[in-house]
Formats: C-alpha cells, sequence, structure tokens
C-alpha cells in the first residue's frame, strides 16, 4: 500500500502539496504515482518566475515506462526547483515527499485556502484504493 501522509493537501492528478513558509507551497508527486510510474530517470521542470494555473501541466516526470505531466495543484510563481533531482531523479522513487520534491510555487493570495481546495488525505486515500 501506498504511503499517504496525513499533513499533506492532494490533487486528483497525484500531486501532493504542503506551505512551507509564508505563501510557498512546496509540490510533489505521489507515492501512490510514484509506484504507477516506475523507476524515474528525469524531471522536466517549469522555469523560475513562471506562472503556473492550477490544474494546468507545468513539466513532465520521464520514468523508464513513461512520460507524464506534471500539473500543478495550485496557481502562482515558480520560486524554486529540486536541483538535487538533475543527478538524481530517483530521488523521487527514494522519497517523494522528502528529498524528491520537485517545485515551489509562491501562491497568488492565501496560500492556506488555496491547499484548502485540494484533497484531504483521507479523500485521496479513497481515490487511489
Amino acid at each position: 500500500m501506498s504511503e499517504i501522509r496525513e499533513q499533506l493537501a492532494y490533487s486528483s492528478e497525484h500531486e501532493w502539496a504542503v506551505r512551507v513558509e509564508g505563501a510557498r507551497v512546496r509540490i510533489g508527486i505521489t507515492d501512490y504515482a510514484q509506484h504507477q510510474l516506475g523507476d524515474v530517470v528525469f524531471v522536466e521542470f517549469p522555469e523560475i518566475g513562471a506562472e503556473v494555473e492550477e490544474g494546468q501541466a507545468m513539466g513532465t516526470v520521464e520514468s523508464v515506462k513513461t512520460v507524464s505531466d506534471l500539473y500543478s495543484p495550485v496557481s502562482g510563481k515558480v520560486v524554486a526547483c529540486n536541483e538535487d533531482l538533475v543527478g538524481r531523479p530517483e530521488l523521487i522513487n527514494e522519497a517523494p515527499y522528502d528529498g524528491g520534491w520537485i517545485v515551489e510555487v509562491e501562491v497568488a493570495g492565501d496560500a492556506n485556502a488555496a491547499l484548502a481546495q485540494l484533497l484531504t488525505a483521507e479523500k485521496y486515500r479513497e481515490l487511489v484504493e
């Protein structure tokens, strides 16, 4: 069974999000998603400063099986990318909620309100079971 952390918010596209400070939200793919993808070999990040819209593709995650779009669960501006993934994309498989995070977005507006629109851990668990 996939790990689903209670303190995170989830999208139906299998991304997780958490407020890290101020209006910054850290985003990655869920444990369930990384299991479905298989071994991750490459991540295409959005550009720093790019405006992203909730529900829209903002990059890709490539595995030995397939290439999958990375969707933004919130709207805002990309302010950081996890550069560790450039040399070690397998961190997404090894630690999807920790070292395998992908981007940080500065939310336009209230970060807590943006996250409240996403699925709770309980609702995400229902989605993937």
